[in-house]
């Protein structure tokens, strides 16, 4: 891959951007989902955590934002590492909170911080690998949670 010092105004679908440095991808891996960190979208994170009182250890969840999905409804993605990564690899439970930057960006704020706040209760308190489902983690809850974060 050659590498490009600047930041060109338009974005060409040829390119992955890495904050100011810019790698050209052959043709062939061009619709492949691209992923990079997030300081932006854990930042948020970290404060709707921080006003709900969720315990979470942040440091072993990492944020991150992807484009080139072709998904139309989905917003964010919660994943774990998996109990036999975790064994495998000497590890404790680590989170990833995806954001889907097409049509995540797209929403408005309000709906943006319903859409951590779901992301982050997918986390069970135990944080030990596995996830929180959509019984627990419903609209109900969602509204509830966000509410608290308006006070």
């Amino acid at each position: 891959m050659a590498f490009v010092n600047a930041l060109p105004t338009e974005l060409p679908r040829h390119l992955l951007y890495f904050g100011r440095k810019a790698f050209i991808i052959p043709p062939a891996f061009s619709n492949v989902i691209k992923y990079h960190h997030s300081d932006a979208v854990k930042t948020r994170i970290s404060e709707i955590a921080a006003k709900l009182g969720i315990k979470h250890d942040l440091s072993r969840v990492a944020c991150v934002e992807s484009v080139g999905s072709k998904s139309k409804r989905t917003l964010a993605r919660c994943h774990a590492l998996p109990r036999i990564m975790q064994v495998a690899l000497g590890t404790k439970a680590h989170y990833v909170i995806e954001v889907i930057t097409e049509n995540f960006s797209r929403l408005p704020k309000a709906e943006q911080d319903k859409t951590l706040i779901h992301e982050l209760m997918h986390i069970p308190k135990s944080f030990g690998g596995g996830f929180r489902h959509h019984d627990y983690v419903c609209r109900k809850n969602i509204d509830e949670m966000y509410r608290k974060l308006g006070e």
